[in-house]
């Protein structure tokens, strides 16, 4: 991978009067106004980063530090990847990768068959972000099975283009997950785990770094170039131990109330 790339994760870009595809405050916190996330590109490219999608940013060419590329990645499927992202990311230059749930699929809000396919023919890479978005930790063998080498066959269906890369729902990665993605073909899993992605990192528990609302311009620009993210990995960490210890269902409750009882 070079010297390293961070990965940035994205979820729905917002604009006045559309209605986002969730309701709640802890999923509104993912969500990045569209006009921000132009500016975030901005500042990427005229700090010297390029952006890139998964498969690119895994190339161990040798060529690029940490300082020159930055991986572009979205996770849902929500209907504003195609209306918002891509021509934003084309206008700069950038390739991504949109990780999409299928069940999300002609949901409101969320991308349609027609649309997914749509933003494959524009040359953007399609990964798998599950079936149905379960936590990954809470279902038996047979329905991991399912959600991480099903959503890729049907995917691959959808869009007539090999499905190389998985994101955990959640960020839930486990030993299980990485076995069962190299065992349906994938090359990559990505985590929600605080990182820069190196040569020696283990393409099955990729890092990234969630951008949410309200982060500047000057925080992701920072954040691509690997800096300042010790305190991001540190809060992480906590709130993982705080996942195993509660599971999943408790935690997501407590977190629920904590960011205002929605």
């Amino acid at each position: 991978m070079g010297d390293g790339v961070v990965f940035l994760m994205y979820h729905e870009l917002e604009t006045a009067g559309r209605p986002l595809c969730e309701e709640g405050a802890g999923y509104a916190r993912y969500v990045v106004g569209a006009e921000d996330f132009k500016q975030h590109l901005s500042h990427l490219r005229s700090g010297g980063l390029r952006g890139v999608p998964v498969g690119e940013a895994l190339k161990n060419d040798g060529g690029d530090a940490v300082a020159h590329r930055v991986c572009i990645t979205f996770d849902d499927g929500c209907e504003t990847d195609l209306l918002f992202a891509a021509p934003a990311l084309e206008d700069a230059g950038f390739g991504a990768t949109f990780y999409v749930t299928v069940g999300h699929l002609n949901r409101r809000g969320y991308m349609s068959e027609s649309q997914l396919h749509e933003l494959s023919d524009a040359g953007f890479d399609i990964g798998s972000h599950s079936l149905t978005h379960s936590y990954l930790h809470d279902l038996e063998d047979g329905r991991v099975r399912e959600e991480v080498a099903g959503s890729k066959e049907r995917l691959e269906q959808l869009t007539g283009r090999r499905v190389a890369h998985f994101s955990c729902p959640g960020g839930r990665w486990d030993s299980r997950v990485a076995r069962l993605a190299r065992e349906a073909g994938y090359e990559s899993v990505a985590t929600s785990a605080v990182g820069v992605n190196t040569r020696a990192t283990d393409p099955f528990r990729l890092s990234r770094v969630a951008v949410t609302r309200g982060t500047t311009v000057q925080e992701v620009l920072r954040v691509s170039r690997g800096e300042g993210l010790a305190a991001r990995r540190a809060r992480v960490a906590v709130l993982d131990v705080a996942k195993r210890v509660l599971g999943n269902s408790i935690y997501e409750r407590l977190r629920t109330a904590a960011l205002g009882g929605e």
